[in-house]
């Protein structure tokens, strides 16, 4: 009984103090769904449980009950060195992720082996519905498409986002905060031609500002695009 395993080790590990942080900079998930079990204790946990054979019980076993158990899901599957089964774990629980904090620290590592394959899930994530869904597509294209496979069209398609959701427009001034960090000349243009709706659009602005990796020439000029 892999599941009620994994709920008492959870519930041996909380720390309530983390807990009651959790609950405040978490506002999405219910406060009684958090046991409050530090991250590196769940990334160690995670490690552990990839040596399980039963682990397809507790990954296949969804909706989870416990935020915890979503973040310990989350941090299993970032291991998972297949990438085709990597995929499909990433597909399957996508659909129940109700929070930033497991949307954004579910990082898969064997992603950046496979960009090719990559960027077509990525097309289909950011095409998404679900908040989460597309937040975590956005993400994956900053993570794994700012450096050297960079290419203007990427952030053309982030671009092209309009939602209502604060948790798809947080990630999306995100990424344009970190492509101007990486990108400058070939991203100023989105800014400069008002490429974005007006929050998203001062948001990208003020995380950018706020970023050493800017200079201060460039910060002086964006805050002059700012929309008021």
């Amino acid at each position: 009984m892999i599941k009620k395993e994994i709920e008492e080790e959870l519930f041996a590990l909380r720390d309530d103090k983390y807990k009651e942080l959790q609950k405040k900079i978490i506002p999405t998930a219910s406060p009684d769904t958090i046991i409050g079990v530090r991250t590196p204790e769940l990334r160690k946990y995670a490690k552990q449980l990839l040596k399980r054979d039963d682990l397809p019980d507790f990954l296949h076993d969804l909706p989870h009950r416990y935020f915890d158990e979503n973040q310990l899901h989350a941090f299993t599957i970032s291991q998972i060195k297949d990438y085709g089964n990597c995929i499909d774990e990433v597909n399957r629980f996508l659909p129940y992720v109700d929070n930033w904090a497991t949307c954004d620290q579910m990082s898969p590592k064997v992603f950046a082996k496979h960009k090719k394959e990559l960027l077509e899930q990525i097309k289909k994530w950011m095409g998404s519905k679900e908040t989460y869904t597309i937040r975590f597509g956005t993400g994956m294209l900053m993570q794994h498409f700012l450096d050297e496979d960079f290419d203007v069209k990427y952030p053309r398609m982030v671009a092209k986002i309009r939602s209502d959701e604060y948790y798809v427009n947080m990630m999306t001034a995100w990424y344009f905060a970190t492509a101007l960090a990486k990108q400058y000349d070939d991203v100023i243009p989105f800014i400069r031609d008002r490429k974005l709706d007006k929050w998203t659009h001062n948001k990208a602005i003020q995380k950018s500002v706020e970023s050493y990796r800017i200079s201060d020439e460039q910060k002086v000029y964006l805050k002059s695009l700012k929309i008021k």
